[in-house]
Parts: structure tokens; sequence; C-alpha cells
């Protein structure tokens, strides 16, 4: 095989490595993002419910009146 050609599939190799590390770096953080999604969802869900709750509480300890300044 001439050298050059065996530099170009030296070349080719290396950066084909450096691809596959990188693309096994995303999918990683793509793994890591997805959990962390779905811990937020669910804890947004909790707080929504909790403001829901309190509002539910406080409906009636709240007059429904127009405020003095009009």
């Amino acid at each position: 095989m001439d050298t050059s050609t065996e530099e170009r599939f030296i070349t080719l190799e290396t950066k084909l490595a450096y691809l596959e590390d990188f693309l096994s770096q995303i999918q990683n953080v793509t793994v890591e993002h997805t959990k962390e999604l779905e811990l937020l969802r669910k804890e947004s869900k909790i707080l929504a419910q909790k403001v829901s709750d309190m509002a539910e509480q406080l409906e009636g300890d709240i007059p429904n009146r127009r405020p003095p300044h009009y």
C-alpha cells in the first residue's frame, strides 16, 4: 500500500475514533438531561398541586370585592 494512502487511512481512523467518543459523550449527557427533565416535571406537578391546594384553602378567607383604589 502507498504511504499516502496509509496516512489517509490513519487520519480517517483517528477522526472516526474522535467522532465515536464525541457521540458517546453526547449520548451520556442526553440521558442525564432526560432524567433531570423527568424529575423537574414531577416537582413541577407537585408544586402546582400545592399552589392549587393553598389557593382553595385561602379562597374563603379573601373577600371578593373591589380594591380600595377603584
